[in-house]
């Protein structure tokens, strides 16, 4: 008796030693100051991430902060757009397309060129020759180039000068300095309540304007289960956004993401439902890289843009 006594204890403390507790995987997430980013917010206030996931919220300042911590490998998932992860993925595929994030749509343009309202400028034809602020080598300028020549411009009809900071393009075009600019939501709505005139947005052209959800490749190797968690909490958070916009109108404050002057006036626009880009908007992102020398060789829709990890 006493030996089977003995043979219990010893594989009772045997399987003890054998059994580990489930660490939870750290999801290192990224996030600019910008609405785009709504739903992670969201998703956490209301509890959508499973125990499972550690879910780490890092801020950052700019666009350039954002990638130089995600090419470091101090980042998981960021919120960009496919102009980022052309350039990521230049060498070869490092970061990877899981979800869109947010996209233009007939009713709320992410992308609004502005006139001075000390120009003259008051249709797209006045726009030609006229040096235009962007934020050079990114989404900015490719929209901005896209949408004009959509509306007819050509290439050599559009000029453009480089002011990467959003509040000195702002500030610029307010003084007269740029009489024209590109900005995005919702800081276009911002200048133009302090008087600069829309000339064009990407409400027509929504083909061009969206952003995404980026994981570094070698997270997803490693955590798939995690990735499909993360977009599950995403999916629900943006089902609760577009139910009730109303409800969120202090987050939005909480966490900067619009001006304190727009601050109970501003519409939340709608969030795309489990998506990702199409192969025909990731090709014309390539075109255009490696037309302006920012990519050597072309890279394919499918080692960069994985729908798999979408909820069902």
């Amino acid at each position: 008796m006493r030996r089977v006594i003995l043979l219990l204890l010893l594989v009772l403390l045997f399987s003890c030693q054998l059994y580990r507790p489930t660490q939870p995987t750290t999801v290192r997430v990224g996030v600019l100051p910008i609405l785009d980013v709504l739903p992670i917010y969201v998703a956490e206030a209301q509890g959508y991430f499973p125990k499972e996931l550690k879910l780490e919220i890092i801020p950052v300042a700019s666009a350039a902060e954002r990638d130089q911590l995600m090419s470091a490998g101090q980042l998981d998932v960021v919120v960009n757009d496919l102009l980022s992860v052309a350039l990521y993925n230049k060498e070869k595929p490092t970061v990877l397309v899981v979800r869109t994030a947010r996209a233009a749509t007939p009713s709320f343009p992410q992308f609004y060129i502005l006139a001075s309202p000390k120009s003259e400028i008051r249709k797209v034809e006045d726009l030609k020759g006229i040096a235009i602020g962007i934020s050079e080598a990114t989404i900015i300028q490719y929209v901005t180039e896209r949408l004009l020549q959509a509306e007819g411009l050509k290439p050599e009809e559009i000029k453009e000068v480089p002011v990467p900071r959003i509040p000195d393009r702002m500030a610029a075009l307010s003084s007269g300095d740029l009489k024209a600019a590109t900005l995005p939501d919702p800081m276009a709505l911002l200048a133009m309540q302090q008087g600069a005139r829309l000339i064009l947005d990407d409400s027509r052209y929504p083909f061009y304007s969206l952003s995404v959800y980026s994981f570094r490749k070698a997270f997803v190797q490693e955590h798939p289960e995690a990735v499909r968690a993360f977009l599950l909490a995403i999916e629900k958070a943006v089902k609760d956004i577009n139910s009730d916009k109303g409800r969120w109108a202090g987050l939005l404050v909480e966490k900067k993401l619009v001006p304190p002057a727009l601050s109970g006036s501003y519409t939340i626009p709608d969030f795309p439902l489990a998506s990702v880009p199409k192969k025909e908007q990731w090709d014309d992102v390539i075109n255009w890289a490696m037309k302006k020398g920012l990519i050597q060789t072309r890279l394919a829709y499918e080692e960069s843009v994985k729908a798999e990890f979408l909820p069902k």
